[in-house]
């Protein structure tokens, strides 16, 4: 299934965005599939699977650094699910730690301006 997904994401919903969260959302995607299946593979696939996430979630994080605010619940799920790649597939529970926390504070910082519709989703992602 991962493999279906990802050829997907490959052949076209990534190339067709049109937006940056439309981009960010399907670059988190193609990084989460990844991670998962680096969570459940060794060796060789598992070293292939986790390379493709982190550039998976590096280029996410690039273009929702530019387009999304802080406060955009599809950057604060990216930081999230890229904080669990590196705590549990990288083994780099610091820097995990440090993402997810910059990411919360920033956040935080922001939350008074947040649209209504947005507030809930951001909130429940941050708890």
């Amino acid at each position: 299934i991962c493999d279906t997904i990802l050829k997907l994401l490959d052949g076209s919903l990534i190339s067709k965005a049109s937006n940056g969260e439309s981009k960010v959302f399907y670059q988190k995607m193609k990084a989460d599939y990844c991670r998962y299946i680096a969570e459940f593979t060794a060796g060789d696939a598992k070293t292939k699977a986790a390379k493709s996430a982190e550039d998976a979630y590096s280029d996410a994080q690039q273009i929702a650094e530019k387009d999304l605010p802080v406060k955009h619940p599809i950057r604060l799920g990216l930081a999230l699910n890229y904080s669990v790649f590196l705590y549990e597939v990288m083994s780099k529970p610091d820097e995990a730690c440090t993402m997810a926390r910059k990411a919360f504070e920033d956040a935080i910082a922001e939350l008074d301006n947040v649209a209504e519709d947005s507030y809930k989703d951001s909130t429940l992602i941050m708890q």
